[in-house]
């Protein structure tokens, strides 16, 4: 009876509970069971039948797969790594209900097998021994006396995302092996792998994924030489449990944690095959945990690593493959209550919430739980000695000087200032190396004595750990970084304490380091320009009895200039970092030095810090001539938010006061010339303060350019800007919801008298034929207007043949028109050919890609041979036209005496086309000096044909060939012309020419001999080592004149671009760049950038 009952529920209670999970839950329990681990003597089932199987099928290989009870033992372990509770509690219960039925000799086996199991111990021993360990450990007073309840409360928070850390991933049904679990210093990683070891031991978590969990602490690691794995595991092994190595036969039912990765004081620079996996054999404790992981020891077993974010890149290389989760702290929110609870005083708790909000670097601070609980003690002192915390909360700096201040405002026990100078040496070696925990060693090698120790751990500066001996910390990152910062400013000597320089100790080591490279020193620098405010170095002085330099200000300008003076472009320069530090001297006079040594700025403001920043130092510069400005996120988030609370207006009001001014820099500055507003989605107030800004009667503005803007109002405020700034030369709104209103709005501005706009840019705005008479009607009344460009936009025959009328009128002043990708066609073409006979004043069109065919280049070429058409550049790149039209264009270059500009590129002119227009070039009466053939299907055929053009032609001074196969052979032919004394070419374009090494001869001597060429493109052709050689030989010699070469460098290997380094050397006035365009609009390729 009781062996049916047993194996009932064995078939048929299986069977029911996988009819209990839906279609997503089944494939994951699949998923699960083919990575579990198969018991010696037993098969894995295939793949091939779980992943096909319906749920009786899957009871049924289980049962074959996994005899007895040991189907259910999987089921029930998959079940718990689901996390399905309710079904796991259900089952427990059904077993112990059959157990209840079972014959005498089931008993006595199962009395057996559990006499075994208390020989060897279950873990319940372990569990207890943890569970004692991790409350004491959980009931100690957190750092600077933190709330327990708070302290808790965070606990409470992390328990979900612990329960999924070793999930299988949905996407790629892999479940992780190991986890890192990465954060900021202070945000909870410790205490929250602490209490997942207290769930586990008290049987709230992991029961079914983890029989054991080993806790390995970075701070006990450190004071540890040489031991065994099992040694460095066994330390909370009881002795009741039998022997630890008996647990190693099940790795994969063992999580190690190991906690705070980045104080580990090892190098893991130890080769694979060096590593160990024998696990009572004795090393170094630096090679049990590099093997561990590295999967060298116990590959089975799962990890679980801690690490801050800094030492992140340190901990990737060593891992084989990993799920990477970040601990975010604090929401806003929690936050917020947070504030809102610690101030009993209402007044006091918004007055705090609002100057922490107003900075977003602290109130990111805040995500820390101790950090939040210390700034709101800070604060909470300063109101009650009456003082305004907003001005506390305006820098970090400022905060973390009234931290450290008392209110007696001195420390009896500082004697001198050696003391002081030890400890920020030790901060700053930390910082430099990413050293945050120092043994009694590593502090008297800094010169502090034990009571130099007392004294710090008085002030809350240091902390003793309470768990290992003779370990210390500074109570906070930031901390260490405030008095690290502060190491650079102190003056004196270093005492009797012997001292040998140390590289992090140059300043300039500091100044030069990048925060994109270097994370880890960015807040230490800027504390350190903070500290060159005099209100903080008279409170630091009072208090820590000590002197300090204001003199490194001067120091701080040069490197400064240092930058204003470099070759790198504005965009290269970090601008953004700069203004951080700064901002956190708020020193208006130092600030507005700095700024001098800039005349152009590029910004990217992606946030409210960056707004903050930026408007600071803008506002108190006066030398700028060109900003350049992307602001995104900031007036998204306003526009988009939820609706207006508390929170939200303090926000508002903050930006709005940061931009307003951000926004005065235009009547402030008399030298700034250009504002550039790229990606900006501002609301309508931010709009409206802009165009204030730009009618102010000293706002010299010149060039407007707002690219990609939404305009809430419509270009409203902007219309009325450019009938009130006559300074305002050029507006540029390429890319922005203009539209066909907006222009019919402008085009009314355009009709004043006032508007003194000469360059106007409306490329892809969203246009179509409607607006196109406004425009006819004012480029008929403004006088001023000469350069036009409304590319992109879908105005039509239709559109330009109402444009050709405005064109035809005698008081049309237009010079400049590009109208690419506008949907013209042969059919608009009459009435365009009509307009360039009328019009006198028209130099420059632009009509690439549209579908003019041969048809219409006819037509344009008929009007170029009229002799009042005076337009001395024409573009027809992309016009889909073929070797047909070479006959029509040949025929007009002969006849016409203006046209100097001639881009055909990318149509299909092929040899043939191209040896008919040659003949025309070799006529004396052909006046063009810059040809563009680009991707016009040429190959070396018509290089004999273009050789002789090169030679006849002594006008023609820019060629551009690229991206035809021309090969080695057809550039052979070229470089016997180029090298012609008669030959004037200065610019040739050879890119994508299908040349390769066998040319790089001839090249190298043209270059040699052709005194004129000074710029040449060779990219994206395989030139190899040997031609790189050959080339590198002649740029470095004096007889070459070129400046500009295009050539990407990335596409060499190691000896070629050691090779291209060393012409940059020996030749500083020849640039090499891997791209080429003409960026200025007055040579050929005016329309690209028009």
């Amino acid at each position: 009876m009781a062996a049916s009952s047993s194996s009932f529920f064995s078939e048929f209670g299986l069977l029911l509970y996988l009819e209990e999970l839906n279609k997503e839950e089944l494939n994951k329990f699949k998923l699960l069971l083919k990575n579990e681990t198969v018991e010696p003597g037993h098969c894995q089932i295939p793949w091939t039948e779980v992943k096909k199987a319906n749920r009786e099928d899957l009871a049924n290989l289980m049962n074959k797969y996994y005899p007895g009870e040991q189907a259910w033992s999987v089921a029930l372990k998959i079940f718990g790594k689901m996390n399905l509770k309710d079904l796991c509690e259900k089952a427990k219960a059904e077993i112990s209900l059959t157990a209840q039925t079972t014959g005498p000799e089931d008993t006595k086996a199962r009395q057996a097998q559990g006499d075994q199991e208390a020989v060897l111990g279950d873990g319940t021993e372990y569990r207890i021994q943890i569970k004692e360990k991790f409350c004491i450990m959980r009931d100690k007073n957190p750092l600077l006396g933190e709330s327990e309840d708070f302290h808790h409360g965070i606990t409470q928070e992390g328990r979900e995302l612990l329960e999924h850390l070793f999930d299988v991933d949905v996407k790629t049904g892999e479940q992780p092996q190991t986890v890192v679990l990465q954060g900021i210093a202070g945000v909870g990683k410790t205490t929250l792998v602490r209490n997942a070891m207290l769930d586990w031991a008290e049987g709230n978590l992991y029961q079914q994924k983890f029989k054991y969990i080993f806790y390995l602490s970075a701070r006990e690691i450190n004071q540890l030489k040489e031991k065994s794995f099992v040694q460095l595991i066994s330390k909370n092994w009881p002795r009741r449990e039998g022997p630890i190595e008996r647990i190693m036969s099940q790795p994969g039912s063992l999580l190690f944690i190991i906690d705070s990765f980045d104080e580990l004081n090892f190098a893991f620079e130890e080769p694979e095959f060096a590593l160990c996996n024998n696990r009572t054999q004795e090393h170094p404790v630096s090679f049990l945990m590099s093997s561990l992981l590295r999967k060298v020891m116990l590959p089975e077993s799962s990890l679980l690593v801690t690490t801050r974010l800094t030492a992140y890149k340190r901990l990737k290389h060593l891992l084989k493959s990993h799920r990477c989760v970040q601990l975010v702290g604090l929401s806003e929110d929690a936050r917020k209550e947070y504030i809102y609870q610690f101030f009993e005083d209402k007044k006091w708790a918004i007055q705090a919430f609002s100057s922490l909000r107003n900075n977003e670097t602290l109130f990111n601070m805040c995500q820390v739980p101790l950090m939040c609980r210390v700034i709101c003690a800070c604060l909470k002192q300063q109101m009650e000695k009456g003082a305004d915390v907003s001005l506390t909360c305006q820098t970090t700096t400022a905060l973390f000087t009234c931290l450290f201040t008392p209110v007696d405002r001195s420390y009896p026990s500082l004697t001198d200032q050696i003391q002081l100078k030890n400890l920020c040496h030790l901060a700053a070696k930390g910082i430099w190396t990413m050293t945050y925990v120092f043994y009694r060693e590593s502090l008297r090698k800094h010169g502090l004595t034990k009571s130099d120790v007392s004294v710090f751990l008085d002030m809350n500066i240091l902390q003793k750990d309470s768990e290992y001996e003779n370990c210390y910390v500074f109570t906070h990152l930031h901390v260490q970084e405030y008095f690290a910062a502060m190491f650079y400013t102190l003056k004196g000597k270093w005492g009797t304490r012997d001292h040998s320089f140390q590289s992090f100790e140059d300043l300039k080591l500091l100044l030069e380091s990048k925060a994109y490279e270097d994370t880890h020193l960015m807040q230490m620098k800027c504390f350190l320009f903070g500290l060159l405010n005099e209100d903080r170095v008279i409170q630091l002085e009072k208090t820590f009895y000590c002197t300090m330099s204001l003199g490194l200000k001067w120091e701080l300008l040069q490197w400064i200039e240092t930058l204003g003076n470099s070759e790198y472009s504005p965009s290269q320069l970090r601008f953004l970092e700069l203004f951080y530090y700064l901002y956190e001297t708020q020193d208006e006079a130092f600030v507005s030095q700095a700024m001098s040594c800039f005349q152009k700025i590029d910004v990217d403001i992606c946030g409210k810090i960056h707004l903050l920043v930026s408007s600071f130092c803008l506002k108190h510069s006066q030398c700028l001539q060109t900003i350049k400005l992307t602001v995104t996120v900031v007036f998204e988030k306003m526009l988009n938010s939820r609706p207006p609370d508390e929170t939200w207006q303090i926000d508002h009001d903050h930006i709005t006061h940061c931009w307003q001014d951000l926004c005065s820099v235009l009547h402030t500055n008399e030298d700034l010339r250009e504002l550039d507003l790229f990606h900006n989605n501002l609301d309508e107030l931010a709009m409206k303060i802009l165009c204030q800004e730009l009618r102010h009667p000293n706002c010299k503005l010149r060039k407007l350019l707002l690219r990609f803007v939404s305009f809430p109002d419509g270009c409203k405020d902007i219309l009325s800007a450019l009938t009130q700034n006559q300074n305002l030369i050029l507006l540029d709104l390429k890319g922005s919801d203009v539209g066909d209103n907006g222009v019919k709005s402008l085009c009314e501005a355009l009709k004043r008298p006032e508007c003194k706009l000469q360059n106007l840019r409306l490329e892809s705005c969203n246009l179509t034929t409607v607006c196109c008479l406004s425009i006819s009607k004012a480029l008929i009344t403004n006088q001023s207007l000469i350069f036009l460009n409304l590319s992109t936009n879908n105005l039509l025959d239709i559109g330009v043949e109402l444009l050709s009328e405005a064109l035809r009128h005698p008081m049309c002043y237009l010079q400049r028109l590009s109208i690419e990708r506008c949907g013209l066609t042969v059919a608009g073409c009459e009435d365009l050919s009509s307009a360039l006979i009328s019009n006198k004043r028209l130099t420059h069109l632009s009509l690439a890609d549209n579908v003019l065919g041969d048809d219409g280049v006819k037509l344009i070429s008929d009007a170029l041979k009229h002799p009042r058409c005076t337009l001395r550049s024409l573009v027809l790149r992309r016009c889909y036209f073929t070797s047909l039209s070479s006959k029509y264009l040949s025929a007009s270059l002969l006849l016409n005496k203006s046209l100097t500009h001639l881009d055909l590129g990318s149509n299909c002119l092929k040899d043939d086309g191209v040896k008919l227009m040659c003949d025309v070039f070799r006529h004396p009466s052909c006046n063009l000096q810059d040809l563009g053939l680009m991707g016009c299907a040429l190959t070396s055929a018509c290089c004999l044909a273009i050789a002789s053009a090169i030679l006849n032609n002594s006008n023609l001074r820019i060629l551009d060939l690229g991206n035809n196969n021309l090969q080695d052979d057809g550039v052979k032919i070229l470089c016997e012309a180029l090298r012609h004394p008669s030959c004037n070419i200065e610019r040739l374009g050879l890119e994508y020419c299908g040349l390769t090494s066998l040319c790089c001869q001839d090249l190298a001597a043209t270059l040699s001999s052709n005194q004129r060429l000074t710029k040449i493109n060779l990219t994206r052709n395989i030139l190899g080592c040997e031609g790189i050689k050959k080339l590198c030989e002649v740029l470095q010699s004096p007889g070459c004149k070129l400046q500009i070469l295009g050539l990407c460098k990335e596409a060499f290997d190691k000896e070629g671009q050691k090779l291209l380094k060393a012409v940059g050397v020996s030749n500083p006035h020849l640039i090499i760049k891997s791209t080429c365009n003409d960026q200025n609009e007055e040579d050929g390729s005016w329309w690209q950038h028009f």
